[in-house]
């Protein structure tokens, strides 16, 4: 493979141990085309792509694809878990608290885990998860 091509959908899955699956590249490319998507928003996408799937089937897919780190899973409290494909960049969130919209926020200094704990207890820390909360501005120009 040529270090100037992007790999496929198909060599990316493989290069993870993964099997190749129609549900797979089509819920991969679902969720690298989305905003943040919810489980069924992607199980949405992916019947548009190959027709029927489980909802089970999709969760499956998320979960073997966020373990091989294709994708990855937010949880902002109090919304359903979230799926993005932008990975490996250790980038936070902001978090609309009226419609739930999310957004990506870049880490603010230096590379991962952007920011140093106080007391890591012993941990070897390589990533920090942080959620910055408020109104988006369609929700904060409704409220005023």
């Amino acid at each position: 493979m040529s270090a100037s091509r992007t790999p496929t959908v198909a060599e990316e899955l493989r290069g993870a141990g993964l099997r190749v699956t129609a549900a797979r590249v089509a819920l991969l490319e679902t969720v690298r085309a989305g905003d943040h998507l919810d489980v069924e928003a992607i199980a949405g996408g992916v019947r548009a792509r190959v027709g029927h799937i489980s909802v089970q089937a999709v969760y499956e897919a998320l979960h073997a694809l966020t373990a091989a780190g294709l994708i990855r899973r937010i949880e902002p409290a109090g919304s359903p878990a979230r799926f993005e494909g932008r990975v490996g960049d250790n980038h936070h969130h902001v978090v609309c608290r009226s419609c739930g919209t999310v957004a990506d926020v870049d880490c603010e200094v230096g590379e991962a885990p952007c920011l140093t704990a106080s007391d890591d207890h012993g941990f070897v820390i390589d990533e920090a998860e942080v959620i910055y909360w408020g109104l988006c501005p369609d929700c904060s120009t409704a409220r005023s």
